[in-house]
């Protein structure tokens, strides 16, 4: 049975009536189009859905805005959060007559394992994003010429453990003392195995779920690796879940990485190890903790182009303020055995042939999945070729807690940049890395950078709450 035939066959038999195709645009946001059932056949299962590329942000202009959406017919699921039986796919952007699309991020993330397999070096890539979230009772903002405040409410957080005007039990989160908390101090158990339960309706193996370190609502629920195109999809469709499951419990989340002050940022923890007819490539039992010497000139590109990469992993203005030494915010590029205090982290917990793996701890989850791991996997592989020997290019192994070492060891130390105007100069100047194979284009790069200096230019030219509170009475 071919793959249209079969979704044509769900259509029939499990009485769908509303096929929703999803993609993302350049900066990783959701997009979707909804087509009745009864008008899908064949043809637009295999010829697409044309759609004004004009009206997505980073994509084409008015003058040439004709493009077409076309189906990934292996991603078929049901979509729970709408009325009426509903089968979700993913779809590739492409030009008229079904040509690449430059722009497209999924497109990117197609290219980037084909180039992997066109090098020799490995036959696939394994992803294992691991995506926190803030859980909100509620949030309210507003930006003007005249005024600018975020306000955040929830019912776990220790700043409200004065309050009298709500039910309180006193069981609040404490600053920085949110890990693994147990009932009834973690009471977002429920809602996270709600979340956890259609997650894998929708075809994860989910591996577990736990509450994070800050106060506030911080969450974690882990699902497992897979390839890049696919771990990408999973990391989109993932946030989707998570949001809709919430707004069905009145509630709200945010992947902002930095949305509290005081408390731990949410991080895109990034496993990743690339396999050849079925061999772990980064698994060397005489290597410097089970690393092979292939793992470690990976782990050398990944560090050597991070300052560049970081513009992609850690998009946003707000990325940088997760980004600062405390909180466990993997702000030192260097490598280390089991060590959460450096950039990439070797876990150790389970050494072994199927499990070796290494851990790139900087990246956030606004960034786009399909751009972030490619472009971890050009760096890498960029290592590779270049045979860049992490050691030898100051990079580690450093295995002691970095956070609490001598100022002059530390000034010894490559930090990861300090705002997103940092990161993206460093792009604008390394990113030939990315353009081999053609998996990057130039094109799409100073499409993306332009979009970044704009939420850059956005930000530093509004006044900060905070800012009154330093300089008013001066």
């Amino acid at each position: 049975m071919s793959q249209v035939e079969r979704v044509l066959g769900m259509i029939a038999e499990q009485g769908i009536q509303m096929i929703d195709v999803k993609f993302v645009d350049v900066p990783g946001m959701l997009h979707h189009l909804t087509i009745p059932a009864a008008v899908i056949d064949a043809e637009q299962l295999t010829g697409g859905f044309a759609f004004d590329g004009s009206s997505i942000r980073g994509f084409r202009g008015i003058a040439e805005s004709d493009m077409v959406l076309l189906p990934d017919l292996n991603t078929a699921v049901h979509d729970p959060f709408v009325e009426g039986p509903t089968l979700s796919l993913f779809v590739d952007v492409k030009e008229p007559g079904l040509k690449e699309y430059s722009r497209d991020p999924r497109g990117v993330a197609r290219r980037a394992e084909r180039y992997l397999r066109e090098t020799g070096i490995a036959d696939v890539s394994y992803w294992g994003p691991e995506l926190e979230f803030f859980i909100f009772d509620s949030v309210r903002f507003q930006t003007g010429p005249d005024a600018s405040f975020y306000y955040i409410e929830s019912g776990e957080a220790h700043w409200n453990l004065g309050r009298g005007d709500l039910p309180n039990n006193g069981y609040k989160v404490k600053y920085q003392q949110g890990y693994f908390r147990a009932l009834p101090i973690d009471d977002q158990t429920n809602i996270r195995t709600a979340m956890t339960q259609q997650l894998q309706a929708m075809g994860f193996v989910v591996e577990r779920h736990h509450h994070e370190v800050a106060s506030a609502g911080q969450n974690e629920i882990n699902f497992r690796f897979s390839t890049l195109v696919d771990a990408a999809d999973k990391a989109a469709l993932y946030k989707y879940v998570v949001k809709n499951v919430a707004r069905s419990y009145g509630k709200t989340v945010t992947f902002m990485p930095k949305p509290l002050f005081r408390n731990s940022g949410s991080g895109m923890h990034t496993n990743q190890s690339l396999a050849k007819d079925g061999v772990n490539l980064f698994y060397d039992p005489n290597g410097y903790a089970n690393l092979s010497r292939l793992a470690l000139w990976y782990i050398g590109g990944l560090l050597y182009h991070a300052p560049a990469l970081l513009a992609i992993t850690n998009p946003t203005t707000n990325s940088y303020k997760r980004l600062v030494p405390g909180y466990e915010a993997p702000v030192n590029l260097v490598f280390s055995k089991a060590n959460r205090s450096a950039a990439i982290r070797i876990p150790s917990n389970f050494a072994t042939p199927k499990t070796t793996r290494i851990e790139f701890r900087t990246p956030d989850p606004m960034a786009n999945p399909y751009l972030a791991f490619a472009a971890q996997l050009m760096a890498g592989l960029d290592g590779i070729r270049r045979r860049i020997d992490p050691t030898e290019a100051g990079f580690g192994p450093v295995d002691v807690d970095i956070h609490h070492l001598p100022a002059d060891v530390l000034a010894t130390m490559k930090t990861a940049p300090a705002s997103l105007r940092e990161a993206v100069n460093a792009l604008k100047e390394d990113h030939e890395f990315l353009l081999e194979g053609g998996v990057f284009t130039k094109d799409l790069i100073e499409t993306f950078i332009a979009m970044k200096e704009d939420e850059i230019h956005a930000l530093e030219t509004r006044p900060q709450p905070v800012e009154f509170e330093m300089y008013f009475d001066h």
